[in-house]
């Protein structure tokens, strides 16, 4: 959420900053009800200090056998009215929150602006694999090498679905562990959140209002629960409604979990096989900040998701996204994208992002300032480390030999009980 005060204070600065995001914006019927709502505070509290003045006088003018009944009666008229003043009280206040909430973070100020024809790349690592022979496309390599089965993943569950088998199983489980172990080296604090969450952990993460339809809802759960679409949401919902010491700052998380989107229904023929589904497996990185702590922060967490691509030994870049590419929350973000050769593309499999205050703001989640004593809003920020279902299509087109099996990355083999190669299997 953004601070009322810099759109009441700047709201040109605010203005030209969401356009960055390609949000036009006209605030002149929210800064009038933003001014209504402080005059009609005021109000009700001079209306309230008057009801209080006549009520304490009731004694003296008993005392005096002066007439009590005409000030009770002024004192209930009085009270009526502000009764009626709050209930147009909060019909402002709601008014005003919901157009605030439905705005996006605002992107920070070395971010270009315009969308993903404007992202830049930073960095890259390695170079593209060439073969000298016909090189075959992760959904071939899938199955041939017995790793995959769409074919009864559809069957079990519908489209955008699979099933992982055998040693497909292995690698997929190989990469969450290498990421988990990674993770608590670096001092991270493992969570297994819920998978299940309410409306007001997708408020706090910035998704509601306006992504509500973009996720799985349950029915017959009361109050009304949808499926966690990354475990950053649970993750960032960890200190809502608290205030942290500063000294305890910055915290540490991350969380293995499947993730549940509703994207899958925007399937494009390129990205068949495991690129885009409904399900898929992510490990998440999350961190709370001070204000200061913030960009090294944000460093940290890209320097961490690029090694753990690195270690792999995928070919992969690294692009700062223009403002209005950036997601709804977040203030900036650097996609960590590794090489689909088939695709001829680089596919993300890490997003690194700064939501600034945002979040925090929506979740009312703070900090005691150790000088000052007064409480600030946290920052919070995220990374992948990483996605799963783009990594396994990575491995195996990059790593195909030209007999057709594919070698299983170094950093992998432990957690595959020493299995270096995988080979086709027959059929």
């Amino acid at each position: 959420m953004l601070d009322i005060n810099l759109i009441k204070t700047n709201p040109e600065f605010v203005k030209e900053a969401l356009a960055k995001k390609g949000w036009e914006v006209d605030f002149t019927e929210l800064l009038a009800k933003v001014e209504k709502r402080v005059e009609l505070l005021k109000k009700i509290e001079n209306v309230k200090a008057e009801a209080n003045k006549l009520s304490n006088s009731v004694p003296m003018v008993k005392k005096a056998g002066g007439d009590i009944q005409a000030i009770f009666a002024q004192v209930k008229a009085l009270n009526a009215g502000i009764k009626e003043d709050e209930v147009t009280l909060k019909e402002l206040e709601n008014e005003i929150n919901e157009f605030v909430c439905a705005l996006p973070n605002l992107p920070d100020a070395d971010l270009v602006g315009g969308f993903k024809e404007n992202n830049a790349v930073v960095s890259t690592f390695g170079t593209k694999p060439e073969f000298d022979f016909k090189a075959k496309d992760h959904v071939e390599l899938c199955e041939s090498l017995g790793l995959i089965d769409y074919e009864r993943g559809a069957k079990i569950s519908g489209h955008g679905t699979w099933i992982y088998t055998g040693l497909g199983a292995q690698l997929e489980w190989a990469l969450i562990n290498f990421f988990i172990s990674e993770h608590l080296k670096d001092g991270y604090t493992m969570i297994m959140p819920p998978h299940l969450l309410n409306y007001e952990s997708g408020y706090t993460a910035g998704q509601f209002p306006k992504f509500k339809e973009d996720v799985f809802w349950l029915d017959g759960t009361e109050p009304k629960k949808f499926m966690a679409p990354t475990a950053e949401t649970s993750l960032v919902n960890l200190h809502r409604n608290e205030i942290l010491a500063e000294t305890d700052l910055p915290r540490k998380y991350f969380a293995y979990t499947p993730c549940y989107r509703c994207e899958a229904g925007s399937y494009r023929t390129e990205e068949r096989g495991m690129i885009r589904g409904y399900q898929f497996n992510k490990v998440e990185m999350v961190q709370y900040t001070t204000e200061t702590g913030s960009d090294v922060a944000f460093e940290e967490l890209l320097a961490k998701a690029t090694s753990l691509v690195e270690k792999l030994g995928l070919h992969f870049q690294v692009s700062k996204l223009a403002a209005g590419d950036c997601s709804h929350s977040m203030a900036r973000t650097y996609d960590v994208e590794v090489w689909i050769p088939s695709m001829g593309i680089y596919k993300e499999v890490s997003s690194a992002s700064n939501a600034r205050d945002y979040q925090a703001r929506r979740g009312s989640i703070r900090y005691r300032d150790a000088e000052t004593k007064k409480t600030k809003f946290c920052h919070t920020l995220n990374a992948s480390g990483l996605a799963t279902s783009r990594l396994v299509p990575a491995i195996v087109e990059q790593f195909q030999n030209a007999d057709g099996s594919v070698n299983v990355p170094e950093v992998l083999q432990p957690f595959m009980g020493g299995v270096k190669v995988l080979y086709p299997v027959k059929k």
